[in-house]
This record gives structure tokens, C-alpha cells and sequence, in this order.
């Protein structure tokens, strides 16, 4: 009876240290999947932190904006020259509509970026805005037509830039000065209304369009275009990351395929509002734009002599 108690105790003994071993053995394991878990969220943290972030991110800009357009100089068609001088509210006056859209993009990484600048606007112009510089008997600048010039202009203006120098500041304000060069687009028509007092010697001129009910007379030119070159610089100083004040000069054309010559200076400051992910701003400025272009002789005279000149509003978007 001894022995059978011996041999019992025995074998509670070996259940028990089989039963602690097996509990052991879970709670090591619960112990370590409770610990590659709680290590999971730092290899996270961890494999995020060695991705670098883009330490020169892009960066873009738009800007539609007005331009509140003045123009002097002249123009050609069919070898007729029409001298024009017309403020902004004469243009208003006489435009059937002021129908215009402009618009500048521009898309910067570190020190270099691209751009462009895109000008569509359709202007008219009243007898008392305009000279016939070369009148033929008969023929007069019309005062009967709405408008006796009608001018219409498509510029795009495609280039890079690139940062030459930065001069820092107090903190958040700088200098810089950048380099620019590109190629500017012009597709022009013009549209010039003569009225007919007395019999006319056509054979000078190539018209479009003749109503004689009206005494009226047009000559047309549509599709004046080339491309010009174009070079220059821009200088931008930062006051505060809120404020910017910028001045862009540049010339063109050079006789080489598109205009005898181009020139356009811009300035405008603008003040920016954080929002969430970007920015927006109102953009004050005064632009001009000159060019001298001409081709063809005789009745086949084509030319456009003109500086569009005038104060800029828009608004500013950065992200």
C-alpha cells in the first residue's frame, strides 16, 4: 500500500512539472508575440525615417490676370498705315467686347524652372483714336463703322528661368536675381473700316470686303504671325513670406525670323494668405510691351508697330 502511495505521489510530481513547463513554454511565446508587436510600430517609424524627404520639392504658381490695356504706335494692312493711340477707356468705348483672357504659369525645382505667359484680347479703336497716314482720294478712316480699327492679338510665351544669385536677408526675406530665355508667339488680325466719299481707285489696294450700299470698305489681314526669341532677367525681393516685389525686363526678335525687335518690362508686388496647402495672393503691377514687325511691299504691306502698355491685376495661387 506504501508503494502504491509512493507511485501516485510520483506522478502527480511529473504533472506538475509538465504542466509548468507547458505554461512556461505559452507564456514565452505570448511574451514574445506581444513584443514583435509592440516592435512593429518603431521598424515602421523607423524604414519611414530612412526615405528622405525631396529636399527641393516642386514648386508651381498660376496667375490669371487683367490687363488693363493702353495702346500707341501703328499698324499696316493691305499697305494701308493707320496710326493708333487709344487709352484703356477709349478701347472700352469702342470694343464690341473686351473679351480677353491672360494668364502666366510657372513651375520651379531648386534653382531652375519653366513658364509661360498666354495674351488673348481683341481691341477696337474709334476714328478719333486713329490717323490715316497714307490716304487715298476718296478713301477716309471710317466714322461710321462701330469701330474703325478692329485688332486682334493672340501671345504665348513659353521660356525657362534659372536662379544666378541669392542675397539673404533678415530671416524670411532675400534677393535674387534670375536669368530667363524662351520663344514669344504672336498671331495677330487686323481689321481697318474705310468710308467711300467718292469713287476710288481700287487698284492700290486689295479689300477684303466692299458694301457699297454702305459706302463702306475693309481691309483685312488675318493671321500675322511669327515667333521671336527672347532674352532677359528678372529680379524678385522677398520682404516677409507673405510679401514679394519682382521687376522683369527682356528683348527679342532681332530681325532673325519673326520681328525686327521686342521689348517688354513688367513689375508687380504681390501679398499672399496661407491656406491649407497653398497659397493665395492679389497681385498689383504695370506692364509694357513693344514690338516692330513688318513684311511684304506695295499693297502686300503687312505691319505692326505698337507698345501695349498698361496697369495688371490677378490673383496668385502657390502650392
Amino acid at each position: 500500500m506504501q508503494a502504491c502511495l509512493a507511485g501516485k505521489l510520483a506522478s502527480l510530481a511529473t504533472l506538475s512539472v509538465f504542466s509548468g513547463s507547458l505554461f512556461g513554454h505559452v507564456g514565452s511565446a505570448m511574451a514574445d508575440d506581444s513584443t514583435a508587436r509592440s516592435t512593429q510600430p518603431t521598424e515602421v517609424a523607423q524604414l519611414e525615417q530612412k526615405v528622405p524627404a525631396d529636399p527641393e520639392p516642386w514648386r508651381f504658381t498660376f496667375t490669371p490676370y487683367a490687363w488693363l490695356m493702353s495702346v500707341g504706335g501703328n499698324v499696316t494692312t493691305r499697305g494701308q498705315t493707320i496710326d493708333t493711340n487709344a487709352s484703356f477707356i477709349d478701347l472700352v468705348q469702342k470694343s464690341d467686347s473686351l473679351a480677353g483672357f491672360m494668364a502666366y504659369f510657372e513651375a520651379n525645382k531648386g534653382r531652375a524652372g519653366i513658364y509661360t505667359d498666354f495674351v488673348f484680347s481683341k481691341l477696337g479703336f474709334g476714328a478719333g483714336q486713329t490717323n490715316y497716314r497714307n490716304p487715298i482720294g476718296g478713301l477716309r478712316i471710317s466714322t461710321t463703322a462701330n469701330a474703325a480699327l478692329t485688332y486682334q492679338m493672340f501671345i504665348v510665351e513659353v521660356g525657362g528661368v534659372y536662379e544666378v544669385y541669392r542675397w539673404p536677408g533678415s530671416e524670411g526675406s532675400f534677393t535674387a536675381i534670375d536669368a530667363l530665355g524662351g520663344f514669344r508667339y504672336w498671331n495677330n488680325s487686323i481689321d481697318a473700316s474705310f468710308d467711300l466719299t467718292t469713287n476710288v481707285d481700287f487698284s492700290r489696294l486689295r479689300l477684303e470686303h466692299l458694301d457699297r450700299t454702305f459706302n463702306l470698305a475693309v481691309a483685312h489681314e488675318g493671321a500675322i504671325q511669327w515667333v521671336d526669341p527672347v532674352i532677359g532677367f528678372r529680379v524678385r525681393h522677398q520682404f516677409t513670406p507673405h510679401q514679394e516685389l519682382w521687376l522683369r525686363g527682356d528683348i527679342g526678335g532681332f530681325g532673325l525670323a519673326g520681328s525686327q525687335f521686342s521689348w517688354q518690362v513688367v513689375g508687380a508686388y504681390t501679398y499672399l494668405w496661407q491656406a491649407a496647402g497653398y497659397q493665395v495672393g492679389a497681385t498689383l503691377g504695370f506692364r509694357a510691351l513693344g514690338v516692330n514687325y513688318g513684311s511684304g511691299s506695295g499693297p502686300d504691306a503687312v505691319g505692326i508697330n505698337e507698345t501695349l502698355y498698361g496697369p495688371i491685376i490677378g490673383a496668385s495661387f502657390r502650392f
